[in-house]
């Protein structure tokens, strides 16, 4: 009964965490908002243990670029579960399969096709960012509208996936979407890129940010992504484990929600960035789950769309954002 009593006495003596400082983080997002280039900024934040939230723009479309691979690992990562994929099956990636873009698998491609495990596709697309490998899974386990599908399945509204990268990058920039099985040369897509005029481009730039709903997501939608994954809704427990181990190892981002962090803290965590067109860059996003030191866990999600600020600046904001989150939470 001692030991009892003291136990009561130190849960009372020593009080649960406090929420987040919500008024803290409203002031100081607030001013990061009203410098970032023309753009729109969009911010989620969860507090994955009391519930506690906080938006910008919370229920605003914003263009995901390659945010959207996490949410494809998930939907792969579902097919494992369900014994329709394993994770040391092998696919076969060809020349026609390459995306445009960033694509370290198809540089290590010696010749005309490459034997892959489908466990290193899902840490290129979602680890990597990789473009090809997101392109080749989602057309391995039924193309975009299987993701979305996996989505709505889970009860996350505000998040969709519509389009390869085959299609997106080429719309984005006004020209028509590659078919598949076309094989891309990057010369050739450089110089279509170039050729295309600059209303077209301002054109398509401006239906990309402003009325096409298409590859978007909600910082609502994000957060609630994040958040059931966390907690092993979306995955069985190893494939949840296999999801966020990739999207803690990726090595992108270095400037921007991991910039923010302070010493100790750990964060998992999905990029995704837009070309520059005409001045204006067309995303820079990144989403994550971050554990602070003293033990406070979050899912966050920052979305920049179309700012005239460099690069560097633009990573800055996500920098700031994290850091304001690790200031009001302690």
């Amino acid at each position: 009964m001692r030991f009892l009593a003291a136990a009561i006495l130190f849960l009372i003596a020593v009080p649960a965490r406090a929420e987040f400082d919500a008024s803290l983080v409203e002031r100081k997002v607030g001013e990061v908002a009203a410098d970032v280039g023309g753009g729109r900024l969009g911010v989620g934040i969860l507090d994955l243990k009391s519930g506690q939230d906080w938006y910008l723009a919370g229920d605003e479309r914003f263009p995901m670029q390659s945010v959207f691979k996490a949410p494809l690992g998930v939907a792969v990562l579902r097919q494992v579960d369900r014994k329709k994929l394993g994770l040391d099956q092998t696919v076969t990636i060809t020349r026609r399969d390459v995306a445009m873009g960033w694509s370290p698998i198809a540089k290590d491609m010696a010749g005309d096709r490459k034997s892959v495990a489908v466990r290193e596709l899902v840490r290129g697309a979602v680890s990597l960012s990789d473009n090809t490998a997101a392109d080749v899974l989602m057309r391995l386990i039924g193309g975009p509208a299987a993701v979305t599908a996996a989505l709505m399945e889970s009860d996350i509204a505000g998040l969709r996936v519509d389009r390869y990268e085959r299609e997106l990058q080429p719309e984005l920039a006004g020209l028509p979407p590659y078919a598949p099985g076309v094989t891309i040369d990057p010369a050739e897509w450089k110089n279509a890129v170039a050729a295309v005029p600059e209303e077209r481009k301002a054109a398509a730039l401006q239906t990309y940010l402003s009325t096409d709903e298409r590859d978007t997501a909600t910082p609502k939608a994000a957060v609630a992504f994040l958040a059931k994954l966390d907690r092993g809704a979306l995955l069985s427990a190893d494939m949840t484990a296999v999801m966020i181990r990739a999207m803690a190892e990726s090595p992108t981002g270095a400037q921007r929600l991991k910039a923010g962090l302070p010493a100790g803290a750990r964060l998992a965590h999905k990029t995704g960035t837009g070309p520059d067109v005409l001045g204006l860059n067309a995303a820079t996003n990144d989403i994550g789950i971050v554990t602070l030191p003293g033990g406070a866990k979050f899912a966050i999600a920052v979305f920049l769309a179309g700012s005239a600020l460099p690069e560097a600046q633009r990573e800055a904001v996500h920098a700031r954002v994290m850091a304001i989150l690790a200031e009001a939470a302690r």
